[in-house]
């Protein structure tokens, strides 16, 4: 039997339509979902993440195929479609729910993460620190159908401000 090994990556990197487009095009990424992370409120609604009060980011869950691509991947992926030096906000985008968020599954995942941060600061990537979090996952709430695959859904394949 060839079963393939599959690991969950959840990133918050702005608005989650873009930002599920982006890690939907790579190879080895077998699905994804929207939804909300790291906040304290039970089952919200986008209007309730909207109010900048539940404490949610937007984030994207990635289910991929350890064999066909790395965590390391999915990483250099995050870094490169978003700011990570913006506090709560991605350009116009202003808010928690917008922060730059790294949701870690596991111990080997979290290690991952921090090296990979530290690494592009010691080079100083940015101009800027980044300010992006690295937390454990807790619950993850699935957005509103109507998020999901958004872009797709309506025959985009980016956001345009």
């Amino acid at each position: 039997m060839n079963e393939n090994r599959t690991e969950l990556a959840t990133f918050g990197a702005g608005c989650f339509w873009g930002v599920e487009e982006e890690f939907r095009k790579l190879h080895g990424v077998i699905s994804t979902k929207v939804g909300y992370l790291g906040g304290n409120k039970d089952n919200p609604s986008y209007e309730e993440i909207c109010s900048d009060e539940t404490g949610h980011a937007e984030v994207v869950e990635v289910t991929f195929d350890c064999e066909k691509i790395n965590y390391e991947q999915l990483l250099n992926l995050f870094w490169n479609i978003h700011n990570p030096t913006q506090l709560n906000r991605q350009g116009v985008d202003i808010g928690t729910q917008y922060r730059s968020a790294i949701f870690y599954h596991s111990e080997e995942q979290k290690e991952i993460a921090v090296l990979s941060k530290n690494k592009l600061e010691k080079i100083n990537k940015y101009l800027r620190p980044i300010v992006t979090e690295i937390s454990q996952v807790k619950t993850f709430w699935e957005a509103e159908d109507y998020h999901q695959q958004y872009l797709t859904k309506r025959g985009l394949t980016s956001c345009h401000i």
